[in-house]
């Protein structure tokens, strides 16, 4: 059984309190003196996002690609967790995170798809495709949930691509659509199974551009 509000709350603020302003000892050039602090920071804000993202969640995910990027080391990589958490913080307040479907609040959706595109602007083209078809991927959950559209088989989630399929044959949006959202989801999985020579930053760029137009233009 979830745990009650106001317990989910309190261990979110704990760790907030202790790393949201999180600064690594560094020396007179810059470098960092205090990784096995960084090292804990990140532990703690990552064992916080695992165990309070009802999965699947592009939290989770986020979380994920972005340490695959900047390491558990790196004080960088404490700065977005922090933001994860800090996000993942204000859907329960909302009230979006209770139900197993874990559906995010659309204003937070631009929230991620900044992130993403910053590491894009730093050429970290990977994980950036992993948010945004994460933040693709739950929007299209959202669709099932506002159209009445079961997103679980039995007690499995259903593959993107099936849900995808589902909502266009419901004609939620066009086939077009639908087979745009097919080579998306197909960018997002290359990523994440880490088969990055197999598309470019650019593509990664105008994966950007098409899924902020998508959910412009489909709002769930």
């Amino acid at each position: 059984m979830p745990a009650p509000l106001d317990a989910i709350l309190k261990q979110i603020d704990d760790v907030l309190r202790q790393y949201e302003h999180y600064s690594p000892r560094t020396d007179e050039y810059g470098e960092d003196h205090s990784k096995s602090g960084t090292a804990e920071a990140i532990t703690r804000l990552k064992g916080a996002i695992d165990r309070l993202a009802v999965a699947p969640s592009p939290y989770r995910e986020s979380a994920d690609a972005l340490l695959k990027q900047y390491g558990v080391t790196n004080s960088y990589s404490v700065k977005f967790l922090v933001g994860i958490l800090k996000a993942l913080r204000a859907d329960y307040v909302a009230g979006y995170l209770h139900t197993v479907e874990s559906l995010i609040h659309a204003d937070l959706f631009a929230d991620f798809l900044e992130m993403a595109d910053h590491l894009l602007s730093q050429n970290y083209k990977d994980a950036s495709a992993v948010i945004i078809g994460s933040v693709l991927e739950e929007h299209l959950r959202k669709f099932c949930a506002k159209h009445s559209i079961p997103t679980m088989n039995g007690t499995s989630p259903k593959k993107a691509d099936t849900v995808n399929a589902e909502l266009a044959a419901a004609n939620v949006y066009s086939k077009l659509d639908q087979k745009n959202v097919t080579a998306w989801l197909d960018l997002r999985n290359k990523a994440a199974h880490g088969h990055y020579a197999q598309y470019t930053q650019q593509q990664v760029e105008l994966l950007s551009h098409s899924v902020r137009d998508f959910i412009t233009r489909n709002p769930a």
